[in-house]
């Protein structure tokens, strides 16, 4: 798959509320190093899906307006707007944060990420 279509089909659905989904996009070895209002994380595999676990679990649908998708090669630059859907609110959209991310694809699937989120 290139890397565009990649970074794409992730981003395009609900993919990051469930975990065993994120998980075949997910190289062995991923890097996310997200500098968000809150600080510094640097996330491995095994955080990325607990984090994926911890959506799914306060949210009930999650929507990314994409504003912006670069590729060159296997490098993809996504620039977006998340919001979800919660359990007590279903009918509401509420804006969780504005991302950048730049994503290194290896072996077809996310290998190092580069993110910066703002609330």
């Amino acid at each position: 798959m290139k890397a565009k279509m990649l970074v794409t089909n992730f981003y395009k659905s609900d993919v990051i509320l469930d975990s065993t989904v994120v998980a075949d996009y997910l190289h062995d070895d991923i890097i996310l190093e997200w500098h968000s209002t809150k600080g510094f994380l640097k996330l491995d595999k095994k955080a990325i899906l607990e984090l994926s676990k911890e959506l799914g679990n306060a949210y009930m649908r999650s929507k990314n307006n994409i504003s912006h998708i670069i590729s060159k090669g296997d490098t993809v630059t996504i620039r977006y707007s998340q919001y979800v859907k919660t359990i007590e609110n279903p009918r509401d959209d509420l804006l969780l944060a504005h991302f950048m991310v730049i994503w290194e694809i290896k072996d077809d699937q996310l290998f190092r990420g580069y993110q910066m989120s703002q609330l």
